[in-house]
């Protein structure tokens, strides 16, 4: 009988496990980064029916980030001879972002994420009618303070171009709207959602930030 014996070198495992540093993730914040829509301010100058602006922020926790938008939109549509509507109001939304850029060591994210959205507008209509006897006849109807609420699944990138300088973009789904009463008339469009009568829709913001630091960003694990 043959007898077989398999050894293993002493400090084998000891080596592998030198190999790996391993770094506990630190769930404090490492900044705080403010922006701003690049597309509504491009869009107000040249959009005659758009007038509008928004402003993000968001801060780091690990791999999370809290993020929070808060911002304004008009719009305004004119029927020659027929009927004027405009429409106005803020809207913001809070969220979450999950990074999956884990070791870029400039910190540049690819994310997904989820936004619950809150809006409040007032819209109004004018209704010309041409009447035999009277003449033009206008007819003025209101929706005064509605409240909506959508939520949102985003994805995107933010990319650091230089020193505390960020660019990035941000694709939304909206959808869930949901809204007050409105027993004078239909609603046409949501502040920050868009078409009323849409059970969902599409969103894209082009965003500049400014990175603030609160503290010295922890290193990232590496391998030997």
């Amino acid at each position: 009988m043959t007898l077989c014996f398999v050894s293993r070198a002493d400090g084998q495992d000891d080596d592998k496990d030198k190999d790996t540093v391993k770094i506990k993730p630190s769930y404090m914040p490492t900044g705080v980064r403010v922006g701003t829509d690049l597309i509504s301010f491009v869009r107000t100058p040249i959009d005659d029916t758009f007038n509008g602006w928004e402003f993000n922020a968001d801060v780091d926790f690990y791999r999370y980030f809290l993020a929070i938008d808060y911002g304004h939109w008009e719009r305004n549509f004119h029927s020659e001879g027929q009927a004027d509507y405009s429409n106005t109001g803020n809207y913001w939304r809070i969220g979450a972002d999950v990074n999956f850029l884990k070791k870029d060591p400039d910190r540049n994210m690819f994310f997904l994420g989820l936004r619950y959205a809150r809006s409040t507008f007032t819209e109004r209509m004018t209704v010309r009618s041409d009447d035999p006897v009277w003449g033009t006849l206008d007819q003025f109807v209101a929706n005064q303070n509605v409240p909506a609420g959508w939520v949102e699944l985003t994805t995107g990138l933010r990319v650091r171009i230089w020193r505390i300088f960020w660019l990035g973009y941000t694709a939304r789904l909206k959808f869930a709207l949901k809204m007050g009463d409105t027993p004078v008339m239909l609603p046409s469009d949501v502040p920050g959602y868009g078409r009323a009568d849409k059970d969902s829709y599409w969103g894209f913001n082009y965003q500049l930030f400014i990175r603030i630091p609160v503290r010295k960003t922890p290193p990232l694990p590496t391998l030997k």
